[in-house]
This record gives C-alpha cells, sequence and structure tokens, in this order.
C-alpha cells in the first residue's frame, strides 16, 4: 500500500475544499463558466483549472445548457428582442457562436417570440406614443424591422 506525503494530501484536501466551495456557489445559481473563474481567480490556477474540469465533467458547468436554460428563462418572464437577449447572455461570460449558433438552431422560435413580444410592448405604449415613436422605441431595443413591421401589421 503506498502512503501519501503530507503535502500532497494537503494539496488534495485543499483541492477538495475548492471543490466544494464552487459547487455550492454553482447549486445556489447556475453559473457559467466564466463565472466561475472570476469569483475564484485569486485560487491556485492549477487547481482552478483541476476543479473547472471536474465540475464541467459532472455536468455542473456547462455554457451549452445555460443558453438554453437562460433563452427560455427570457423568453418566459421578459418582453425582449433577440438582440437584448443575445447580449444579457454575452455578458455572462458566454462564448458568442454558443449563443449565436442556439438562435440560429432556434431561429423560428426566436422570431416568434420577439414579434409577440413587439405585439406586447407596442399594445402597451400605443395608449401614450405615437405609432413612429414606438417604431423608434423598438428599433433601439434591438428588433428587427421584419418582426416590427409583423407586429403592428397583426394588430392592425
Amino acid at each position: 500500500m503506498e502512503y501519501m506525503s503530507k503535502e500532497k494530501f494537503e494539496e488534495a484536501e485543499k483541492l477538495d475544499k475548492l471543490k466544494n466551495k464552487m459547487l455550492k456557489y454553482i447549486m445556489y445559481k447556475k453559473r457559467t463558466e466564466a463565472e466561475v473563474r472570476q469569483k475564484f481567480s485569486e485560487e491556485d490556477e492549477n487547481m482552478l483549472e483541476d476543479s473547472i474540469e471536474y465540475l464541467k465533467e459532472l455536468n455542473y458547468i456547462n455554457d451549452k445548457e445555460y443558453v438554453v436554460r437562460a433563452v427560455n428563462e427570457f423568453m418566459a418572464l421578459r418582453n425582449l428582442s433577440i438582440k437584448e437577449i443575445s447580449y444579457k447572455i454575452f455578458q455572462k461570460g458566454i462564448e458568442k457562436n454558443l449563443i449565436d449558433d442556439y438562435i440560429c438552431k432556434n431561429k423560428d422560435i426566436m422570431l416568434e417570440y420577439e414579434i409577440a413580444s413587439a405585439k406586447a410592448i407596442i399594445l402597451k405604449k400605443q395608449r401614450d406614443l405615437e405609432e413612429q415613436e414606438i417604431k423608434n422605441y423598438l428599433y433601439k431595443k434591438g428588433y428587427m424591422s421584419e418582426s416590427i413591421s409583423i407586429a403592428f401589421d397583426d394588430i392592425k
């Protein structure tokens, strides 16, 4: 039977503690790899890499799944343009290509959502603003002109 040196044992113990701290951080609220890296940036680089890889293998950190979950949450709770959703997820440290891939693969659903979202905003704002003011507002929010046109046509 091979014995571990005291240094190796202490190193393994530190690594376990770091993994547990990270796990608690992730379990409280799902996080992106970038968020985890930022939160634990003071830790030993090698331990940080090992811990992140370990948590990725166990699927506790999964940026692809994070994109899916985040998009679904935004779509359920808010009226946002596709561009706004993309930007909010990008701010969490997700690679742009992961976001773009998801949006591309779900283009029809995303477009349908953006049109419905634009309609909701139009209905809400039409009491106080002229049509052109509402269109300008939607353009500024990142809505595609196609979505804006369809939303206005559906309301009329």
